[in-house]
């Protein structure tokens, strides 16, 4: 289980409060206005952002103070998931601490149509096409939690419905723990077990 507890973060003046658990293998979705807190959540969670107090903690492991690197989680951001001089492969290929799962890419990358843009690098792709290549190195990489910051923003109905399965399906079979920010209802209803709305204090 992913336990927050009395966290709390100062942002832009104000202090925003989190308290919630998470099932392990769960996929949540977040909601709310903006500036409530949804990308500060995820980005605390991942140790880029530090609380001024309260903890996290990951079957009953405490995590608050571990580094970025060091952390159960694994985040894909709103943009900037790329590196521009390699190609999507070798960005695909990052992160991932032992053994790459050469074959598992390859076959996810064909599953979201992009396995003819593998040799490409990210100025030569669309928006889509790169949050596709992110979407995909994200959810293989091997940490047991998944934080997804509007993934499917850039893609089309086509390819949104298409990676939004994608991703629910490999979460389910690889028991991941998922935290989905999302503004689309439709995200909600296609990938999520479960709805959290944040409402400031």
């Amino acid at each position: 289980m992913l336990e927050i507890d009395n966290l709390q973060i100062e942002r832009d003046g104000k202090t925003l409060h989190y308290q919630l658990s998470v099932t392990a293998g769960e996929i949540l979705a977040i909601q709310g206005r903006s500036g409530v807190g949804k990308s500060t959540l995820l980005s605390a969670l991942a140790g880029f952002v530090r609380p001024s107090c309260g903890e996290m903690r990951w079957q009953g492991q405490p995590f608050t103070t571990l580094t970025a690197e060091q952390r159960p989680v694994s985040m894909l951001f709103q943009d900037h998931n790329l590196f521009e001089h390699l190609t999507a492969f070798d960005n695909m290929q990052l992160g991932f601490p032992a053994a790459v799962p050469i074959d598992q890419l390859a076959h996810a990358a064909a599953e979201l149509e992009v396995d003819a843009l593998l040799q490409k690098k990210p100025p030569e792709l669309s928006g889509g096409q790169r949050q596709r290549i992110a979407i995909i190195r994200t959810l293989l990489r091997p940490e047991p939690i998944v934080l997804l910051d509007e993934p499917f923003a850039e893609l089309d109905q086509h390819t949104r419905k298409l990676a939004a399965n994608w991703t629910r399906n490999h979460a389910k079979a690889a028991g991941k723990t998922v935290l989905l920010v999302t503004h689309q209802q439709e995200d909600v209803t296609q990938i999520a077990d479960r709805l959290l709305v944040l409402g400031e204090d």
